[in-house]
């Protein structure tokens, strides 16, 4: 298959809305920790750490999932770049492994939105009680 410079370009949209979902998660996790934060200063129960456990874990995903979608639109970018300079094999090389950087960080995503439900578990479960 021959590369051409709009391959790699289509990645370009996807990717900035990706890492802007991903931001946007990671603010809202960061405003949940702040606010867990508060609450444990004042009550240290079971629940709560429960859920800093989770937060924890979450961050450090989303943190995964952040680098993984910048590597790969890096690695797009790159990719041009080889194609510029009619390089087609290393083209070809970099784009795979832009796209298994793009794979890693949507895994990466599903992995978090299952953790996120565990933890909206966990709150609904200290409701129950």
């Amino acid at each position: 298959m021959e590369l051409s410079l709009s391959i790699p370009a289509l990645l370009f949209p996807a990717i900035s809305l990706t890492m802007l979902a991903y931001n946007a998660r990671y603010l809202a996790i960061a405003a949940l920790i702040r606010e867990l934060y508060k609450r444990y200063q004042e009550e240290s129960s079971s629940p709560i750490k429960a859920q800093i456990y989770q937060l924890r874990r979450r961050l450090g995903i989303i943190k995964a999932m952040q680098a993984m979608a910048i590597v790969s639109f890096l690695l797009a970018v790159i990719t041009m770049f080889f194609i510029y300079i009619e390089k087609s094999v290393w083209a070809n090389v970099v784009f795979g492994v832009s796209l298994v950087a793009l794979m890693i960080s949507l895994v990466l995503s599903f992995t978090e939105v299952q953790l996120s439900t565990q933890a909206l578990e966990i709150q609904l479960n200290d409701m129950d009680d």
